[in-house]
Order: C-alpha cells, then sequence, then structure tokens
C-alpha cells in the first residue's frame, strides 16, 4: 500500500492506490496505463480531441525571447552599476531570472516546444548549461526517472534519501547526515534550499563523471563557459568582497525559488515502495498536487502548479495545462480517482507537515538514547 504519512486526502487516497495495485490480471489490463480500453487511453482521447497536445510556437517564441531578453538585461545591468553594493539587488534578479531559464529548459526536455530530439537537446543545453550552469544531460537522466516512478522510494531519486528523509521507513533506517537533521527537517528546509543552487552546479559537474552521460565533452565546454564566464564577470567588475556577497545572494536565492516551484509538487503525497506499481493514471495523479491561483502563479511556478496534468501529459506545452485541468478534474472524478488541489500556502503546510511527521522515529531515538 502505499505510504500516506501526513496526508490530507489519505484515505481516498489509500483505497484507490491500494485498488489498483492489488487488483486482479483482469482488472489490470482494464485500467492499464497503455491498452485501449484503459482509463488512461480514455482520457487522452478526450485531451487529444480538444486540441491540448498540439504544439505552441508562438507562445514559445514569444516566452524564449522574453526571457532571455531580461536575463541579458540583467547581465547588462551588472556591467553598467560596476563595483557597488547596489549590485545586490541585480543578484536578486537575476536569482528570478536564472529560476526563469530552468524552467524554460524543463519545458525543452519535455518537448513542449520542438517535437524533435536534437532542437530540444540543443536548446535545452544552450539554456541550461550555458545559460545557468546546470547539465542538461544530468538533469534529464534524474528528471526522467522521476517521471516514470513519482514518489517510488527506491525508484524516484527525487524522494531517495539524503539529508531529507519522506517516509517514517526512511526515518527509522537513516545515517549519517540524514539521521543527524532529520527529525528537524521540517524546519530546515527553506533554509536548506539556499544551498540548492550550489548542488545544482555541483552535482552537474560531477555528473560529467560518469560513461553514461551522453556528448560529455560538449556538456563540459558549454559548463565551463558558464561557470568561468560568471566566476570572471564577479571577480573583475567587483571589489573581492561585494563579488562574494553577490556570489552568495544570487545562488541562495535562486536556490529557493527554485526549490519553491518543486516543493509543492508531490512532498506529502503517497510513495510507494518494492513492487507497488500502480496503473499510470492512479500513479500519477496520487502522487502529484496541484496548486491553485491566477496567471502571476502560472508564470512564477512555470505552469508546474499543473503537476497532475504536467505528470500525466509531460509533452503537452504549458499554455494548455490550465484547460486541461478541467477535463482532468472531471475526468478523475467520474472514475472515482483522489484529485487532490490546494493553495500555494497549504501545499507548503503539508509538505512540512508530512516532513516533521514522518521524522518523528529520529526524534524517538533520540529521545530514548
Amino acid at each position: 500500500m502505499p505510504r500516506l504519512d501526513g496526508m490530507t486526502i489519505s484515505t481516498q487516497a489509500s483505497v484507490a492506490a491500494g485498488a489498483s495495485a492489488g487488483a486482479p490480471d483482469d482488472a489490470r489490463s482494464r485500467t492499464s496505463g497503455s491498452g485501449a480500453g484503459s482509463d488512461f487511453a480514455r482520457l487522452s482521447r478526450r485531451i487529444a480531441e480538444a486540441g491540448l497536445l498540439d504544439r505552441r510556437p508562438g507562445y514559445y517564441t514569444a516566452r524564449l525571447t522574453l526571457v532571455t531578453g531580461l536575463l541579458a538585461a540583467g547581465w547588462g545591468a551588472f556591467l553598467a552599476l560596476g563595483d557597488t553594493w547596489w549590485q545586490l539587488a541585480v543578484a536578486a534578479f537575476l536569482a528570478l531570472m536564472f529560476g526563469q531559464v530552468a524552467l524554460v529548459a524543463h519545458d525543452l526536455a519535455h518537448r513542449q516546444v520542438f517535437r524533435r530530439g536534437r532542437p530540444s537537446e540543443t536548446w535545452g543545453r544552450l539554456f541550461g548549461n550555458l545559460g545557468i550552469g546546470m547539465s542538461y544531460g544530468w538533469w534529464m537522466n534524474k528528471h526522467t526517472r522521476h517521471h516514470a516512478n513519482p514518489n517510488h522510494e527506491e525508484l524516484d531519486p527525487d524522494v531517495a534519501p539524503d539529508i531529507l528523509v519522506w517516509s517514517t521507513a526512511q526515518a527509522s533506517e537513516s545515517r549519517g547526515l540524514a539521521r543527524l537533521i532529520g527529525g528537524h527537517q521540517a524546519w530546515l528546509f527553506f533554509p536548506l534550499l539556499t544551498l540548492e543552487g550550489f548542488n545544482l552546479h555541483v552535482s552537474s559537474v560531477r555528473a560529467l563523471r560518469s560513461p553514461a552521460m551522453k556528448h560529455r565533452l560538449l556538456e563540459a565546454g558549454l559548463l565551463f563557459l558558464h561557470l568561468a564566464g560568471y566566476a570572471a564577470a564577479l571577480f573583475l567588475v567587483l571589489s573581492p568582497g561585494k563579488a562574494v556577497a553577490f556570489l552568495f545572494v544570487h545562488q541562495c536565492l535562486f536556490g529557493v525559488y527554485l526549490g519553491c516551484t518543486f516543493a509543492p509538487n508531490h512532498k506529502g503525497m503517497p510513495t510507494f515502495t518494492g513492487d507497488e506499481r500502480p496503473d499510470f493514471l492512479r500513479r500519477q495523479v496520487l502522487t502529484s498536487r496541484n496548486v491553485r491561483g491566477g496567471r502571476l502563479t502560472d508564470v512564477m511556478l512555470g505552469g508546474l502548479n499543473y503537476q497532475i496534468e504536467h505528470h500525466l501529459f509531460p509533452s503537452m506545452p504549458t499554455p494548455h495545462l490550465r484547460r486541461a485541468q478541467a477535463v482532468v478534474r472531471a475526468y478523475c472524478a467520474e472514475v472515482g480517482v483522489p484529485y487532490h488541489e490546494t493553495g500555494l500556502i497549504q501545499s507548503y503546510r503539508e509538505a512540512l507537515t508530512h516532513m516533521h511527521r514522518v521524522g518523528e522515529p529520529i526524534r524517538r531515538r533520540r529521545r530514548a538514547s
């Protein structure tokens, strides 16, 4: 059964997921992710008939142009201001723009922009490796595994126990740093996000050692250009003290912004272990959380606030997700699959409540020692 620690929809989700995972073979064939008569296939036909999988070249031309222009404007302001503490405001602006570039790279990786792989990879590396110093190849490998098995503790790298733990089982077996901070991880979550920007750069460089990395020389060259250009700009334009201050403000705020776009999506939703694998529709819907909001929320979260629709249709262009939501939500009600949606603040509250709850075995062990 899926783990439901800290869940607000635990009873419904447990029943739905358990029924799917434990269904007999003939029932599973009717609800598999690929069969012609499956629940997902019927939903997919409705989505396709509504034209929601069609490409949006005009939208992406405008978005990529705007994001690139604003990023260039930020660096232009950096050069124009020179050696002044006002550069910290530029650092904050560039943190926001780095986050927007990362969201563009995300859409490129999912082939929302281009149908074919080659232009998606080319532009993905330009925006990822060169633009913000994040390896496109490393991120693609990690994110593909996440999409295939969201919130599966052995298969999804995003819920693998590392510094943080995501279930009471992981907390009970925790060692090292996870055991040290896991009992208070909810309080430390946002402070830890200040390190996420640095972590992306370090993980990207470390991934270059893997023989499985495609186009390692190209990835390495683009990463080197970004990192060398970034360091040169800071220490040639600014005094050493201001350069270090700019570096920390920029990278810390970038990490917090990026983490805040991803944290509401799956944290605190059901997790799976072992052979627990509901059909595709339920696997994606039960483990994802949508965030309510208007156009500003859509822009700031890059469409990831429609996480359920994005996981069901990863190549769907971002501007179609809002329309798709009505179709998916109605369909989930029709077939009896819980559909979880909440406000932005509540999404963080649910995630942090879950993180605190699953850390209880660590706190209990510490009290007993």
